[in-house]
């Protein structure tokens, strides 16, 4: 292991001292030690965990992003792996650029079309970091759920077990995220169609990927459901209504798509879900939210009845039974860390002391019991005579 100092280690890696120095004060690469006289000795293990940190700032993300991104043990393999499928994803946007270009600079007479495609290619490159982003804070979610929840049944094995497919001809979900839902539960699909959608591309991507050609993966926004009236059967609704700009106009949307008499199946939260993870946060620091806003009260467990009612009938509510039991730190800071809140612009900086908070209490109590409130609404379009 070989040992350098601030200017060596800046010269070796092709950056200023002044760069080494700042992400020394904001706590983003230490060095390995600190001598009795106070200079900083770095190590080739920090020269690793600095060149993921440039490559990473190079491809787009923030300071705040790249935190806990380094900070994360992944191994040295699983490290360059991301990084060459982000490059490569780069790579693959700048040549599509270029080819664009090279067109537009051999036509006579740029159509208007013409400019407005560069101009939506030029801004894609930003589309793919934050597909990145979204397709890892929802594994992320749904890996804490996954290892500590005190119901093994699950919550997409109990979900898909409330979907009646006796009459399903024609399915639609909206927001189907990585396909989690349909990943390890398969129905028959002769003579049925089912429809994937999400609003963002990369998370339909890997549903194609996944699941392959059985199921329409398709790009669609549920305030805009590219589908003609009463077309299908059932509507599925994830977790998806509470993040919709505008509520009433997807209600409206689900119900001109639906079947008269048929059935959308929407899930949500109660204000107690997931309590005490904000409280944790809030305790640490209580600057940070979690969340911008607060998704129960746009659509939650306690309103959603008299939300749905306003454009179905028979609306009928399950809660689904569940806890967690957090035994480690690293899922419980990964999934705050996925959060929609402002916690990666407070907690990056602090992250190693945020780590030794949370195994604090995990060594005091032994493990982090954590409110589980979610259930699912059932209601059928309505029939207008």
């Amino acid at each position: 292991m070989n040992y350098y100092k601030t200017g060596q280690f800046a010269k070796l890696a092709n950056v200023s001292e002044r760069t080494i120095r700042y992400y020394d004060k904001i706590g983003l690469l230490k060095p390995s030690f600190v001598m009795e006289n106070g200079y900083r000795q770095y190590s080739d293990l920090d020269l690793l965990k600095l060149q993921k940190i440039l490559s990473l700032k190079h491809l787009g993300f923030s300071i705040e992003e790249i935190f806990p991104m380094v900070m994360d043990n992944t191994n040295l393999k699983e490290s360059f792996d991301l990084q060459i499928d982000l490059i490569e994803d780069k790579i693959s946007h700048l040549q599509s650029l270029k080819d664009a270009l090279k067109r537009a600079s051999q036509t006579p007479d740029l159509s208007w079309n013409m400019i407005l495609s560069l101009v939506q290619l030029s801004n894609e490159e930003t589309n793919i970091i934050e597909q990145y982003k979204n397709a890892k804070n929802l594994n992320d979610r749904i890996s804490l759920h996954e290892k500590y929840s005190t119901n093994k049944q699950g919550w997409f094995n109990w979900l898909f077990n409330q979907i009646d497919f006796s009459k399903v001809n024609r399915l639609l979900e909206l927001g189907c995220g990585n396909g989690k839902l349909w990943q390890e539960n398969r129905i028959d699909l002769r003579n049925r169609e089912i429809f994937l959608s999400d609003i963002s591309e990369g998370m339909v991507e890997e549903v194609r990927n996944k699941l392959g050609s059985d199921f329409n993966c398709i790009v669609a926004d549920a305030e805009k459901i590219p589908f003609k009236d009463e077309y299908f059967d059932s509507v599925i609704a994830n977790h998806v209504l509470f993040y919709l700009n505008d509520l009433n106009l997807g209600l409206k949307e689900i119900s001109r798509v639906l079947k008269p008499n048929r059935i959308l199946y929407c899930s949500t939260y109660g204000k107690n879900h997931m309590k005490e993870i904000t409280e944790i946060v809030q305790n640490f620091d209580s600057r940070i939210n979690l969340s911008n806003h607060s998704l129960y009260d746009i659509f939650g467990l306690e309103n959603g009845e008299s939300i749905l009612c306003n454009y179905f009938s028979n609306v009928e509510k399950y809660n689904y039974q569940d806890s967690l039991e957090i035994t480690e730190s690293k899922p419980l800071i990964d999934y705050i860390m996925s959060c929609h809140g402002n916690q990666n612009e407070i907690l990056g900086p602090r992250l190693n002391e945020f780590k030794e908070y949370i195994e604090e209490l995990l060594k005091n109590n032994g493990k982090i019991v954590v409110t589980k409130e979610a259930g699912l609404f059932v209601c059928r379009k309505r029939v207008i005579q």
